[in-house]
C-alpha cells in the first residue's frame, strides 16, 4: 500500500469531509437532532468483545457466505444511500461496479440519481437489490418494483422507519438543498416532471401511512423477495414474519430518523430471538471495522450493510475508493476470522462475544 492512502474507513471519512461541499457532507454524515443515535450506533460496538479462540489448527481463512441463497465474498453488502452524485461524478453505476468487483450485493435506493435500468446497464451480471419507499402514488410504487425486476434486481428492500422524515438539524444549518443538476428520476416521476428541492419535499410524496398489510400485499405480489429493514424490536420482527417477509433488516436508518432509538447492535439479539430461525436477520449502523462485522455475525446476524463508508471512498476516489473501502473491510474480517479461530464466517457463534465489563 501507497503510505499516503487512506488504511481504514475513518481515514476515507477525513478525506471525504475535505473535498466534498459542506452541505452535501452534512446529508450524508449526519443524524436527527442530538445525533445520540448515530453517535451509539458507533460506539456500541465498543461494548462487546471478541473472545479469539487458539490452537485451533486452521490453516485456510475464507470470507465467503450467502444471504438469500445468493452467494457472496464476504457478510457485507452495500446499503441504499440516497443522491450518490452528490458525492461524486460516478454516482450509483461507480457503487454497483465497486460491489460486482467485491462479489457483493448493492441496494439501490428509490432516491437514487440513476434507474434500475441505468445501474443493471454499469454493471452487468452485478448483484443488485432494490430499496423501496412507498409513494402515495401506488402506480410509481408499483412501477419501480416492475422496473427493478425487468434490470434484474433480486430482491426488493422495504424501508419502513421512515413514515416522516427525521430532523436532521445539520442539514438545516447548511440550508442544504439537492443540486439542480442532480436528478432524482424516481422523483421526478412523481412529482410529474425534473424537480429539485431538500429531502423533506421529497419525502412528502411518499406515503406515511403504510401499514402491515402493504408489507403482505408486496410480498404476495411482488415477482422478488421482499425484506423489511428499519425495525429494532422483537415485537415488529415477530409481525414482519408473520406478514410475509424474506428476510429482516435491524435498522434505525443510519441514526437519521428517531433519535433515542437503540443502537442497532443492542437491538440485534432481541431481533434474532424473536425470529427464531425463520428468516434471515441482517444488520446495518455503525460498522466502521471488519471486527464490527464479526460481533454482529456472532449476534445471530447473517450478513451487515454498510452505507456511510462506501460513501466516503466514492467522494474520495469515486469507483475506485468505493471498491477500496470494500476491501479493506473483507481484509479485516478475513484476519478477524483467524485470529477468532474461524475458518468461516458461519463459524462464528454467540461464544465468540461478550459484553464489555462496566
Amino acid at each position: 500500500m501507497n503510505p499516503a492512502e487512506p488504511c481504514n474507513v475513518r481515514d476515507y471519512e477525513r478525506l471525504a469531509e475535505e473535498v466534498m461541499d459542506a452541505g452535501a457532507f452534512g446529508y450524508f454524515a449526519g443524524g436527527a437532532d442530538d445525533e445520540l443515535t448515530l453517535r451509539e450506533n458507533v460506539d456500541a460496538y465498543r461494548r462487546w468483545q471478541l473472545r479469539p479462540r487458539v490452537l485451533t489448527g486452521i490453516d485456510a481463512v475464507s470470507t465467503a457466505t450467502s444471504v438469500l441463497g445468493t452467494s457472496l465474498s464476504m457478510p457485507v453488502l452495500v446499503a441504499p444511500v440516497a443522491f450518490q452524485r452528490m458525492a461524486h461524478p460516478d454516482g450509483e453505476a461507480g457503487t454497483a461496479r465497486a460491489a460486482a468487483a467485491a462479489e457483493t450485493v448493492m441496494v439501490l435506493s428509490t432516491l437514487a440519481t440513476s434507474t434500475p435500468a441505468d445501474v443493471a446497464a454499469a454493471a452487468p451480471g452485478a448483484k443488485r437489490w432494490f430499496q423501496l419507499y412507498c409513494y402515495r402514488d401506488r402506480g410509481i410504487t408499483r412501477a419501480l418494483v416492475d422496473q427493478a425486476a425487468e434490470a434484474a434486481f433480486e430482491a426488493i428492500v422495504l424501508t419502513v422507519d421512515a413514515p416522516r422524515l427525521g430532523r436532521r438539524e445539520r442539514d438545516l444549518r447548511t440550508g442544504f438543498v439537492i443540486p439542480a443538476d442532480v436528478t432524482v428520476p424516481s422523483f421526478a416521476a412523481a412529482a410529474g416532471g425534473p424537480a429539485a428541492g431538500t429531502p423533506a419535499d421529497m419525502f412528502s410524496l411518499m406515503d406515511p401511512a403504510v401499514d402491515w398489510r402493504e408489507l403482505e400485499r408486496l410480498a404476495s405480489e411482488s415477482p422478488l423477495p421482499v425484506l423489511v429493514k428499519g425495525l429494532v424490536t422483537a415485537e415488529d420482527a415477530r409481525l414482519a414474519c408473520e406478514h410475509g417477509a424474506a428476510a429482516i433488516v435491524v435498522s434505525n436508518h443510519g441514526g437519521r430518523q428517531l433519535d433515542g432509538a437503540s443502537a442497532t447492535i443492542d437491538a440485534l439479539p432481541e431481533v434474532v430471538e424473536a425470529v427464531a430461525g425463520r428468516v434471515d436477520v441482517l444488520v446495518d449502523g455503525g460498522v466502521r471495522r471488519g471486527t464490527d462485522v464479526l460481533k454482529a455475525l456472532a449476534l445471530g446476524a447473517r450478513a451487515t450493510l454498510i452505507g456511510r463508508p462506501v460513501i466516503w471512498g466514492l467522494a474520495v476516489d469515486g469507483e475506485r475508493g468505493a471498491l477500496r473501502v470494500l476491501e479493506l473491510l473483507r481484509d479485516e474480517i478475513e484476519l478477524g476470522l483467524a485470529l477468532l479461530g474461524c475458518a468461516s464466517p458461519q463459524q462464528v457463534t454467540r461464544a465468540h462475544v461478550a459484553a464489555a465489563q462496566a
